[in-house]
């Protein structure tokens, strides 16, 4: 639902439009890289070497390798952007910004404390009344609506959910701190 609620509508994004997914290999970047590419965006997606392959098998138009290049000191402008790693300053991002474009800073990551991503929230929302630009945090509102959408997205084949691990239900602990590390590829099943 994050991916889905952030592309489609706070992102806004349409037919055409260049769109990054910043930490595409990981349980919302997958969603998201498939649901921009369903909406006929061009995506680029952004994750680790181990990762590439992976996120070019689920969609992905370009792919950049983090531990090889920075996106925020290409050439390439995006109209909007995806971060759900926030390993960039939001300077940073609006600079890989189109004037126009729209950043969604995902301060879902586990890596961040509640407090410092709370700030960084704040900061995009005090930042955005002053800039052409429109940096959107949000907060996920679950709903059914949104089920149905990526249950058709799912049949349909438009969305394909990559998993990384199963896990017995015993092993719950386990499974959240192998996602806590920030590694996942995609989701993390528990089996019951």
């Amino acid at each position: 639902m994050v991916a889905l609620q952030a592309i489609r509508d706070h992102g806004k994004v349409q037919r055409g439009q260049k769109v990054l997914i910043n930490g595409a290999s990981g349980g919302i970047g997958t969603f998201a890289v498939q649901i921009a590419k369903s909406l006929g965006a061009e995506v680029t997606a952004v994750c680790s070497t181990r990762n590439v392959d992976m996120v070019r098998s689920i969609g992905a138009d370009h792919v950049i390798d983090y531990t090889k290049e920075d996106f925020t000191q290409g050439r390439e402008r995006y109209d909007f952007i995806l971060d759900n790693v926030t390993n960039h300053s939001l300077a940073s991002l609006r600079l890989a910004l189109t004037p126009t474009g729209t950043l969604v800073p995902n301060a879902g990551n586990f890596a961040n404390h509640w407090f410092a991503s709370a700030g960084r929230v704040i900061a995009a929302t005090v930042v955005s009344r002053f800039v052409s630009q429109t940096l959107q945090p949000f907060v996920v509102s679950q709903n059914h609506a949104d089920l149905v959408v990526l249950k058709e997205l799912i049949e349909s084949g438009k969305v394909t959910p990559v998993i990384d691990r199963a896990f017995p239900l015993s092993e719950t602990s386990q499974a959240m701190g192998y996602v806590g590390q920030g590694h996942a590829r995609g989701k993390i099943a528990i089996t019951v």
